[in-house]
């Protein structure tokens, strides 16, 4: 009662019309190309006790990462409950995986993710769960060491090779090793040129390097690969799109930045958050540079009270505070101050999340508002260092660094801004805005 799938992984199942389909949903949810939940519906519909369908469909619920996906993922638990007597170990892992995420241990529930991995290489869609979790959680070191743990086990002739490079590249590229994460993420692009993932991971190694003029003809040569190949919409263009509106914002080309933003990053309403998380970011990078940027604020605000995830990841949240400060929606920063504050309070690996950065991002933010700049300052230095605690990546969190360097530019503590700017250039030498800043601190200083 089992068959294998095309990495040689072995499934509960007689069907193989269930494996076709689960095959096409691992390398649409590994290429971030089409809908991966359609392929399952369908081997669910030929086989409703395909545990791996069950257990795929809590996997997405996993990577969505948002209040929204909650159903989804209570649903599929109950099914793998159900089935759990006839399912194999591997299945079995996969449930306890899920069901941690569920009951609020992310840490734990990435952990059993990785497990699965080491114990089954080949299985793609649990590396990928724990190359995503690891995101969600900022480790840094994991994004690079979970797939380096299996990629020696994979060749080019196993499907979703490159998609293991990508993830690869992505994490040399957040720990610093950037020729290294350059060199692997080609390799991956080799093995299939439209890996938005692996396009993404070269992109931020430009980023980090204040490479700015590459960044900018790198993604737009690349962009008819991502963007939507084949008709089929992608779910990584959107920040690829941020990835190339934030080079032009470095070169300070504001209007090209801005026509992006409006064509590729929010062209209509979200409920993806991590969709709006760009926009936020996005927006309040322009407003620091003091760019009025007009009702874009009152747009991005609405998609955040639609979603209504307060508290529910402090990643999002504190992206959503920067939305509604930006739309002067007061009532809706203290909402979800106070959601902040409940989850806080409670158990689980986002309440540590909120506790140790969400919420003093989130008063810094408020602060810096207001123009209380020294006020800012005091919530973000102790903060700074450990600001991967709230997941994201380095590209991403550098909007800490950002306000943290106006708001010693504005507050008028020249020394400080100029160290801040100092470290800034130290790192990206070629990037312009970098240079920008740091004239504007020995000015003051």
């Amino acid at each position: 009662m089992s068959l294998t799938d095309c990495r040689g992984v072995s499934h509960t199942t007689n069907d193989p019309n269930a494996i076709a389909r689960l095959e096409l949903a691992t390398a649409r949810c590994a290429s971030y190309i089409g809908d991966p939940l359609a392929p399952i519906e369908e081997a669910l519909a030929v086989d409703p006790d395909f545990a791996m369908g069950h257990a795929f469909k809590a996997g997405i619920a996993v990577l969505v990462g948002e209040r929204s996906s909650r159903p989804l993922l209570a649903a599929a638990l109950s099914e793998l409950e159900r089935l759990s007597p006839r399912m194999n170990e591997r299945e079995r892992q996969h449930a306890g995986a899920a069901r941690a995420w569920y009951e609020g241990d992310m840490a734990l529930a990435v952990r059993r993710y990785g497990a699965i991995a080491v114990d089954h290489p080949h299985d793609l869609f649990a590396l990928q769960l724990a190359h995503i979790g690891d995101f969600y959680l900022g480790d840094s070191q994991m994004l690079r060491d979970r797939p380096a743990q299996v990629v020696g086990r994979w060749d080019p002739s196993l499907p979703g090779m490159g998609y293991v490079l990508g993830m690869y590249a992505f994490g040399l590229e957040e720990t610093a090793l950037y020729a290294r994460a350059e060199d692997t993420g080609l390799r991956a692009l080799a093995l299939d040129r439209r890996d938005p993932w692996a396009v993404h991971a070269v992109a931020h190694v430009m980023e980090m390097q204040g490479r700015t003029a590459e960044g900018v003809r790198w993604l737009a040569a690349t962009e008819a690969d991502w963007s939507a190949p084949g008709g089929e919409p992608c779910a990584l263009a959107i920040h690829n799109f941020w990835h190339r509106a934030l080079f032009h914002l470095d070169r300070g080309e504001i209007d090209e930045a801005l026509a992006l933003y409006d064509a590729h990053v929010r062209p209509a309403p979200s409920l993806v958050a991590l969709n709006n998380v760009d926009a936020s970011s996005f927006l309040w990078r322009l407003r620091l540079r003091g760019v009025d940027v007009g009702a874009r604020w009152d747009g991005l605000a609405a998609d955040w009270d639609a979603m209504r995830d307060d508290g529910f990841y402090a990643f999002s949240d504190a992206h959503a505070i920067m939305a509604y400060l930006g739309a002067g929606r007061a009532d809706a920063v203290t909402r979800t101050i106070e959601a902040m504050n409940a989850c806080a309070a409670g158990q689980g690996t986002n309440a540590m999340m909120t506790r140790d950065v969400g919420l003093p991002l989130s008063r810094a933010l408020i602060a810096f508002d207001r123009g209380d700049y020294a006020g800012a300052i005091d919530a973000l230095l102790p903060m700074r260092s450990i600001a991967n605690r709230f997941g994201g990546s380095n590209a991403q969190r550098d909007v800490v660094h950002l306000t943290l360097t106006e708001a010693a530019l504005r507050a008028g503590r020249g020394q400080l801004a100029r160290a801040l700017t100092a470290e800034r250039v130290e790192l990206r030498p070629d990037n312009g805005f970098s240079v920008h800043l740091a004239a504007r601190a020995r000015d003051l200083a």
